[in-house]
């Protein structure tokens, strides 16, 4: 048997990915507006904010999760997951929303919502960092 390298092969054979096996690939405003998706379809639906993230040393701050937060459920979501989406953890959400960590901040920590937050709030925040010039008019701020 010859080994070759997938690049290869597409010259000797007529190769097609199955629809089940495609990755999505979704651009930032495409990951944070399914984010927006799902929170919004239970506005009431109370979610855990992560405590006091600013105060957590880096590596313990980007571990950080809670059942029933925001972060959990976008991992809840199969889009998103097959997307790369791969844990409902802080890190994992900055890195996968493409956001900084001060943003993630603003949407997921207790200092900004208490210990629990309704889902409509966290979508506004998610909707802010989206859209930084509104998130500026809504504080009175600018960037």
């Amino acid at each position: 048997m010859e080994h070759r390298p997938l690049s290869e092969l597409s010259g000797v054979a007529d190769l097609k990915i199955p629809e089940h096996m495609k990755v999505p690939v979704l651009s930032k405003r495409d990951r944070l507006d399914r984010w927006i998706e799902l929170l919004e379809q239970e506005p009431d639906r109370e979610l855990r904010t992560l405590d006091e993230i600013e105060w957590k040393p880096r590596a313990q701050r980007l571990a950080m999760r809670a059942d029933g937060s925001a972060l959990a459920i976008a991992f809840s979501d199969p889009v998103l997951r097959q997307a790369g989406l791969r844990s409902d953890t802080f890190g994992d959400a900055v890195d996968f929303f493409d956001i900084s960590e001060h943003d993630a901040h603003i949407v997921l920590c207790s200092c900004h919502g208490g210990e629990s937050m309704r889902a409509d709030e966290a979508a506004r925040r998610v909707r802010g960092i989206r859209s930084p010039s509104l998130w500026a008019l809504y504080f009175g701020w600018f960037r």
